[in-house]
Parts: C-alpha cells; sequence; structure tokens
C-alpha cells in the first residue's frame, strides 16, 4: 500500500510541477529582465502621484511595485532600501500582505477555475482599502522606521547576458523549489488519503468551512493555502478540487478567503525585520478573510435561492398549463 501511495503521489507532484511550472518560469524571468529595463521605473513614476492619497510618499512605489511584480521578499528588499515612517511601513506591508505576486499567483489560481480578474480586483481593491482606511483612522507612527536587519547586498549583473543568466537560474530555481515542496506534499496527501485521514480531517474543518458558506469537501483547498500559500500550494489545491468534487462556487469562495490570507506563518513572520507589530497584520489579514468571503457567500446564496424559486415557479407554472 505504501509503495502504490508513494508511487501515485509522486507522479501527481510531478504531473503538477511540470502544470505551474509552464507558468512560474516564463513569468519569473520576464519580471526579473523587466527590472533592469525602463519598464518598471516607469511604472513607478507613473503610479507615484497617486501615493499620497494612500498616505505615503513617492518613494513607497517602489516596494509596491517590487512586490506585487515580483513577491515579498523583493517588496520588503525594496522597504529596507528606503528612509520610511512607521506608518508609511505598516500601510505598505498591510497592502503587500493583500497583493504580492500577482502575476504568477493569480495565473496559478486561474488554473483552479477561478477567474484572474477576480482575484486581480480583490486583491488589489483590498490592498488599496486597507491603506486608505489606516490612513485616515492612525494618526501617529510619523517617527522614522528602524528596521531589525537588512537583507544582504548581491552585485548588481554586468550585460545582458549576466542578466539573462540571473534570470534563468532564478527562474530555474523558483521551479526547482516548486517541486521539492509540491511532491513530498502530493506523496504525503496520497499517503493520508488511502489510510482515510483526509476524510477525517475534512470532518474537523467543516464547521468553518460551513460558516464561511462552503461545503466540508473545500477544507483541503483552504489548509493548502492557509498554510503553503497560493503559488506553492496550487498543486495541492488543483488536484484536491479534482479529486474532491469541489463546486465552482466553493472554490471560488476559498479564493477570496485565500487571496486576503494565505500563507499565514511566512507571509506575517516575513515583516518582522520591518520592526513593525505583526499580530495587527495578521488580525487584519485573518478578519478582513472572514468578513468579505461571508458576505459574499451570503448574496451568492440569495441569488441561488432566489434563482431556485423562480425555476420552482416556472415548471409549477408549466406543469399547470
Amino acid at each position: 500500500m505504501w509503495m502504490s501511495s508513494i508511487k501515485q503521489g509522486g507522479q501527481t507532484g510531478l504531473k503538477t510541477t511540470w502544470s505551474l511550472g509552464k507558468v512560474i518560469f516564463p513569468i519569473t524571468l520576464i519580471v526579473f529582465v523587466l527590472q533592469y529595463t525602463p519598464v518598471l521605473p516607469w511604472v513607478m513614476e507613473k503610479i507615484s502621484p497617486f501615493m499620497k492619497l494612500l498616505g505615503l510618499s513617492g518613494d513607497a512605489a517602489i516596494p509596491l511595485v517590487l512586490g506585487n511584480f515580483l513577491n515579498l521578499y523583493a517588496g520588503i528588499a525594496g522597504i529596507l532600501s528606503l528612509d520610511l515612517t512607521v506608518k508609511e511601513v505598516f500601510i505598505v506591508a498591510v497592502m503587500l500582505s493583500f497583493s504580492h505576486n500577482l502575476l504568477i499567483e493569480s495565473t496559478v489560481a486561474a488554473k483552479v477555475g477561478v477567474k484572474i480578474w477576480l482575484i486581480v480586483a480583490v486583491r488589489i481593491g483590498l490592498a488599496l482599502i486597507s491603506a486608505v482606511v489606516i490612513n485616515l483612522l492612525w494618526k501617529g507612527g510619523s517617527e522614522m522606521a528602524q528596521y531589525g536587519m537588512m537583507p544582504p547586498q548581491q552585485a548588481e549583473p554586468d550585460g545582458w547576458g549576466e542578466i539573462l543568466l540571473l534570470g534563468l537560474e532564478k527562474a530555474g530555481y523558483g521551479v526547482l523549489q516548486l517541486a521539492l515542496i509540491v511532491i513530498p506534499l502530493m506523496i504525503i496527501i496520497q499517503i493520508m488519503k488511502d489510510l482515510g485521514w483526509m476524510e477525517v480531517f475534512s470532518r474537523w474543518l467543516a464547521p468553518a468551512t460551513r460558516a464561511l458558506g462552503m461545503n466540508a469537501n473545500t477544507s483541503t483547498t483552504m489548509v493548502a493555502g492557509l498554510v503553503i500559500g497560493l503559488a506553492y500550494g496550487a498543486g495541492v489545491m488543483i488536484q484536491a478540487v479534482k479529486e474532491d468534487g469541489v463546486s465552482k462556487k466553493d472554490v471560488t469562495l476559498a479564493f477570496i478567503f485565500l487571496v486576503s490570507c494565505h500563507a499565514v506563518v511566512e507571509d506575517t513572520l516575513i515583516f518582522i525585520p520591518l520592526g513593525i507589530p505583526v499580530l495587527p497584520l495578521l488580525i487584519i489579514r485573518l478578519v478582513t478573510a472572514i468578513v468579505l468571503t461571508m458576505i459574499v457567500a451570503f448574496f451568492w446564496n440569495r441569488a441561488d435561492a432566489k434563482k431556485e424559486r423562480k425555476n420552482h415557479y416556472e415548471q409549477n407554472y408549466n406543469s399547470i398549463i
């Protein structure tokens, strides 16, 4: 039984890695190269005037662009290179916690069956709304931020040959890292399924998923996103959607929750070097995810109930005629 589970899980992991790697590799390479062209500086220049509306200086556009085009690590590296106030750092951190790595995570999410435009709209919308609210409500934080540590400085590549080589290395490492996470996870999950543990786990999480308007079979998708994140958890989520028969409605609700609050351990602890309180950051993400998902589920269920009543009425009317 063990060998059969390992073989089946390994095969699933390899297929998933290949599927996601075809997305992650080219996007990582393209975005890395764009850093050394006028494109990203042009984007930063264009959005700088809007920074004041969010309570930020023009320089804060740098970590926001880096974080959204690349990942949280790039965004945080951008913050550490600037002199910002505590309030500005906290606002940028909250924004990046909602909206980062948009190209890869949104494209990967689409492979589960969720519309890209919905994912992007929710994430950017939450980032902008949170920044405006924090700027209006928080009157303090005007002192300069004291960062806990600085990232190691990397030598700038010399010429387009080195840039392309580093880009290929970074993209390849991204796929390798994906494989090292996804393949063992698929094997573990397959063993858990064969032992019947996944059914028990789903029953434990059923009350929470039902409270958010989803069926119990969405639990594997939710756990993968919460613990691993959208990019690396996508392999598990794709497989869960296929095997567990998760409906389009439930997977959409799950992703609305997860785009607000995913990789809760890593994406929270990563902000510690910025010297900001991370507990409020986690609470903001979690509360936002719960409230937003419950609101969407409420209106979705009302629309479904209204549609069902209409169909029932039409059936009764036709039967009478």
